[in-house]
């Protein structure tokens, strides 16, 4: 599936996390600098060219020195600045998302406060706490439809559940940093990044111009939780990445669109770590090397069918519609496409929703989507086939003869012995002493990182409660294994009333309210 980006974004080749923005009637100067002030940069925006701009780009109005200045260096340019007639209009600024264009002139939208909320290999991971509209040009006729158009724009909270990073990639998973690492130059994945539109506004001027001074920013959810296990301390991280692509809320955005990307698409990624080294570098060894990090991602999104739900009538539960019925079900073999090159294979489908009903609403679209994926798997080779399972686990929790976390157990044991987990380094010797002794698994000891290949796809009708109720289970067998691999456990278990667990179902909770507030516009129901 071609991608959805216009322009791909490159990542800073200078990682400039603190700006101080200067001001006179014909130019504005953003003085950028590293979080150590050991190296800072210049750009100089022309505010006449904003404010003639004729277009929608905000591009002809800006200039890059293109040199690294010291500290020394940098206090005399400021000082010629101000000698000039300039004023310091804002300092301090944590980052800069991007320029934006509405009826007159251009505004560069600002990071004005943020809040950490992980540590990952050295690199913090930061929550927008308030942002800030600032004109390039000076002192602009405000129109009755600008004032609107400015209003409009701020209702878009920032300050609720996005994040950034500086210097480490967080659109990316961790097993696709490390495997970029090498890369001379590294991109960042557009679909994730929510203020794309707003980095690409400067695109008739070199594109990497604005990359090299804004930041990428996700919309989700991060969580970071310590657990002390016989006297050390392991750290576990939950990034859920929700796809800027097709978003929406509920009964506004369902199914599949044109290009195969579905609603409520959220990647959920589970780093557990011992911080034995806080960076993700060993000394005097290759960068990302780092053994004691181990990551397990898996995915939720819409059933990839056309279908919708109305909303006009007073039904406490609308009638679903299937609205397209296509027999070669292009979109959902796009979305697949997708899902093969952003995971590789096999791609295990987990389907929640109802089977049997009185009156046929969910099972409606269960029966269509596994007609689609019966036909697309006659094209696929042996072995590459989409592995589907559906389970009725609204049923299930209504039979008093199904333990429902039993049965989640082990869909989650046996999805996670398919597509495995992400560990960057080797095998522990230990673990390799078990397993022969064990007389199961006989290969010999493991010497490179282990690659987590294809991903469970969980989704009910809203991807919501049964979805995170499954996701939390599957997190928590994986979390076992996370474990045993870095030799916190001697076997890859945990039992329900275990302080890890509990962190984890607590961290998978307050991840799906949050997911809930965002797609549905209320928490959780049933988990």
């Amino acid at each position: 599936m071609s991608s959805h980006a216009e322009f791909p974004l490159r990542r800073p080749s200078v990682i400039l996390s603190s700006f101080d923005i200067y001001e006179s009637k014909s130019h504005l100067c953003i003085v950028g600098s590293n979080e150590s002030e050991g190296y800072y940069r210049l750009l100089r925006l022309t505010r006449a060219a904003a404010s003639a701009a004729a277009d929608d780009k905000c591009s002809s109005m800006v200039e890059d020195d293109g040199v690294c200045h010291s500290r020394v260096s940098i206090q005399q340019l400021v000082a010629k600045l101000l000698a000039s007639g300039m004023r310091l209009l804002v300092a301090n600024v944590c980052g800069i998302l991007g320029f934006v264009r509405f009826t007159k002139g251009c505004y560069i939208s600002l990071v004005a406060r943020r809040r950490p909320v992980a540590l990952l290999g050295g690199h913090y991971i930061y929550h927008v706490e308030d942002t800030r509209l600032i004109s390039v040009a000076y002192r602009p006729e405000r129109s009755e439809v600008e004032d609107r158009s400015i209003a409009t724009f701020k209702n878009v909270d920032l300050t609720k559940n996005f994040y950034y990073s500086h210097s480490y990639d967080i659109t990316h998973t961790l097993q696709k940093n490390v495997a970029l690492h090498h890369e001379p130059e590294r991109y960042y994945h557009s679909m994730f990044v929510w203020n794309y539109q707003l980095i690409c506004n400067t695109a008739s001027a070199p594109l990497a111009l604005a990359c090299e001074w804004t930041l990428a920013l996700i919309h989700g959810y991060v969580d970071q939780s310590k657990l002390s296990m016989f006297g050390r301390d392991v750290y576990i991280t939950l990034i859920a990445r929700r796809s800027r692509i097709f978003a929406g809320v509920r009964y506004l955005k369902r199914g599949v669109n044109d290009a195969g990307y579905v609603a409520n698409d959220v990647e959920t990624e589970q780093i557990v770590t011992t911080m034995e080294l806080t960076s993700f570098d060993m000394p005097y060894n290759r960068p990302f090397s780092n053994p004691y990090y181990t990551a397990y991602v898996q995915h939720r999104g819409s059933i990839p069918l056309f279908w919708s739900q109305e909303t006009s009538g007073i039904a406490p539960k609308p009638p679903i519609e299937i609205n397209v019925r296509d027999p070669y079900f292009v979109e959902a073999a796009r979305h697949f496409d997708s899902l093969f090159h952003r995971y590789g294979t096999p791609v295990i489908v987990l389907n929640l929703i109802k089977t049997k009903e009185r009156a046929k609403r969910e099972s409606l679209l269960g029966e269509e989507f596994s007609e689609g994926l019966h036909y697309l798997n006659q094209f696929l080779p042996r072995g590459k086939k989409i592995r589907y399972l559906a389970w009725d686990m609204s049923r299930a929790k209504k039979n008093r003869q199904e333990d429902v976390l039993a049965i989640l157990e082990v869909i989650a044991e046996e999805t996670l012995s398919l597509t495995g987990f992400f560990h960057n380094g080797p095998e522990l010797y230990s673990n390799h002493l078990r397993r022969h002794r064990a007389g199961g698994d006989q290969s010999p000891l493991r010497t490179t990182p282990r690659l987590q290949t294809g991903v469970v796809r969980s989704n009910c009708i809203d991807c919501l409660d049964r979805t995170n109720a499954a996701q939390s289970i599957v997190g928590k067998v994986a979390l076992a294994h996370q474990l045993y691999e870095l030799g916190q456990i001697s076997e890859p278990l945990l039992s329900f009333n275990t302080d890890a667990a509990m962190i984890i179902e607590e961290m998978y909770h307050d991840l799906g309210n949050t997911i809930a507030l965002q797609y549905g516009g209320s928490h959780l129901v049933n988990t």
